[in-house]
């Protein structure tokens, strides 16, 4: 069942592979979540069994608890190289923005210092393209600026899987192998593959968090998937935005577009 799952695995593993090979220092940047805990499955895949580069967590100290507690007993089951970057408090973010997007800017920001620090390259991350319009203009291998802007007006052309990783020194690429997936392929994979999941995903009473994020800035949905089952019915059957839970997505039309511009993930 599914069979389609085959080509966008391979695909994403293509990608990895390349990333490995043409891209140093690199690291991936690891939420927690759905998407980043599929693309670490495949990235074990890749590389039979281990993950060649860091893990990086980019941490406000604002997850839910829950997430805190998957990551620690996925980092111990799988023995996962795991770098945890706090980010800075949220006054000293850029005030004009809204407050949600402010207090989202605080990973945009530990992004930008582990990069001054630590020299990275490329960095991975398990964006898709479906999640929202700003990441629909994404390539897999995106040029970033020092300070992490990007220009989504000047991107590199990528035509049959030829990817452009050589950019000027004062660049990063960030590399995003989840891209050509959509949400109901990474439950239908994460099923079929049985990758470890935050519970989080899961209906109780009544709600479930179809997207993880920092407790003061993601709520759940009303849901009564309980399975993963239920969750691929549930998606086949909603027009419910998947970031419905994300306060930052129904503020002002422009955040998102800040965000991304200026580095956010």
């Amino acid at each position: 069942m599914y069979h389609y799952l085959d080509d966008l695995e391979n695909r994403t593993i293509y990608i990895l592979r390349e990333a490995y090979n043409r891209v140093e220092p690199l690291a991936m940047l690891w939420s927690i979540g759905k998407d980043s805990n599929a693309l670490l499955w495949m990235i074990r895949k890749a590389f039979y069994g281990r993950v060649p580069f860091p893990l990086v967590q980019l941490d406000t100290e604002m997850e839910l608890p829950e997430v805190y507690e998957f990551r620690d007993f996925l980092v111990k089951e799988w023995g996962l190289p795991l770098k945890v970057e706090l980010c800075p408090p949220e006054k000293d973010m850029d005030q004009t923005l809204p407050p949600a997007t402010r207090a989202a800017t605080r990973k945009t920001v530990g992004l930008r210092n582990l990069l001054e620090r630590e020299k990275y390259r490329g960095i991975i991350a398990g964006i898709r393209r479906d999640e929202q319009s700003m990441r629909a203009k994404e390539r897999v291998f995106s040029p970033r600026t020092l300070d992490g802007a990007w220009d989504f007006k000047d991107q590199p052309a990528e035509f049959w899987d030829q990817y452009k990783t050589d950019f000027p020194d004062g660049c990063h690429v960030r590399i995003h192998p989840l891209l050509h997936w959509t949400e109901i392929d990474i439950w239908r994979y994460t099923k079929r593959e049985n990758i470890p999941i935050v519970p989080l995903y899961f209906s109780r009473n009544g709600k479930r968090y179809r997207s993880l994020g920092e407790k003061n800035i993601t709520f759940p949905i009303d849901s009564n998937a309980a399975t993963i089952d239920d969750i691929i019915h549930e998606l086949e059957t909603t027009n419910t935005s998947e970031r419905a839970g994300r306060s930052m997505d129904h503020e002002s039309e422009d955040s998102f577009e800040r965000l991304r511009a200026s580095g956010y993930m």
